[in-house]
């Protein structure tokens, strides 16, 4: 059985026969017996071996473009008689007329039937159409689909206590539920607020506090400066005129020299030496 991919390419390839005027153009469905050779026999007629090849080289540009197929073999373009394109399920023939009724392809192949395009496009739909209801049945048939479909048990009545019991059972353990989500989200948000002061904290707690008696010692020398520049000079001073004082009393003699120089020594008296004359 053709698959939907390789109607389509039969198609495509019909329609570039068509859009290249190729004559008498023909689809054989080849019966079971000979689907090991191929599915389909395309067959078409052209006027001149010029007309020939550019059917061939047309459906070969179609096929490569819309689905990425290549042919497996290609045999008689040099001739251009009579162009074979082998594309495994697909079989292109293209002939001049003359050629065409030489070997008469149709007549050898009695046991297959002969198809028009849009025998191609009903059969593509078809086969569509089948292979959606099989995905369907597939898909109903899985066990899902089948739970899906079973029946559902009745709803209790109202006025069954069993059931008010239960409902207010789920009720109550939803209710809970809540408080406890709330709870922890409520810590959470205490637990964030409170990170940022716990770091001050250990920071602070982190760093020595500076010493009293160092702050002491400081304010005290920081007062003695100034005092110390202010009696400096006051020093320098005394020293001055202490240094004068004493040049002074160096450059004046003392008063009792001064008055033996200026006595002259008595008549007949030796000028006394300071030291006593020796007795006889």
């Amino acid at each position: 059985m053709a698959t939907p991919e390789t109607l389509r390419q039969l198609l495509a390839a019909v329609q570039a026969c068509e859009d290249k005027k190729g004559e008498d153009t023909r689809i054989l469905a080849l019966d079971a017996a000979d689907s090991g050779l191929a599915d389909f026999f395309l067959i078409t007629s052209a006027a001149n071996d010029r007309q020939a090849v550019a059917i061939a080289d047309e459906i070969e540009y179609r096929l490569k473009k819309d689905f990425g197929l290549y042919a497996t073999s290609v045999e008689g373009r040099r001739q251009a008689e009579w162009i074979l394109l082998d594309y495994t399920d697909i079989v292109i023939h293209v002939f001049l007329a003359e050629k065409r009724a030489f070997y008469d392809i149709e007549r050898l192949r009695k046991s297959a039937r002969n198809l028009s395009g849009s025998d191609v496009e009903r059969e593509v739909e078809d086969e569509l159409k089948s292979r959606l209801a099989q995905k369907t049945r597939a898909v109903r048939a899985t066990p899902a689909s089948a739970a899906k479909q079973a029946p559902r048990p009745p709803k209790p009545l109202k006025g069954d206590s069993t059931v008010s019991a239960k409902k207010a059972v789920k009720k109550a353990a939803k209710k809970a539920a809540k408080k406890a989500a709330s709870k922890k989200a409520a810590k959470k948000a205490v637990k964030a607020a409170a990170a940022p002061q716990k770091k001050a904290a250990k920071k602070a707690a982190a760093k020595p506090a500076p010493a009293p008696a160092k702050k002491a010692a400081a304010k005290k020398t920081a007062a003695k400066a100034p005092a110390k520049k202010a009696v400096a000079p006051a020093k320098k001073a005394v020293k001055k005129a202490a240094k004068k004082v004493a040049k002074k009393a160096a450059a004046s003699p003392a008063p009792e020299t001064a008055a033996a120089v200026e006595a002259p020594p008595a008549e007949g008296v030796a000028p006394s030496t300071g030291s006593p004359e020796p007795s006889e």
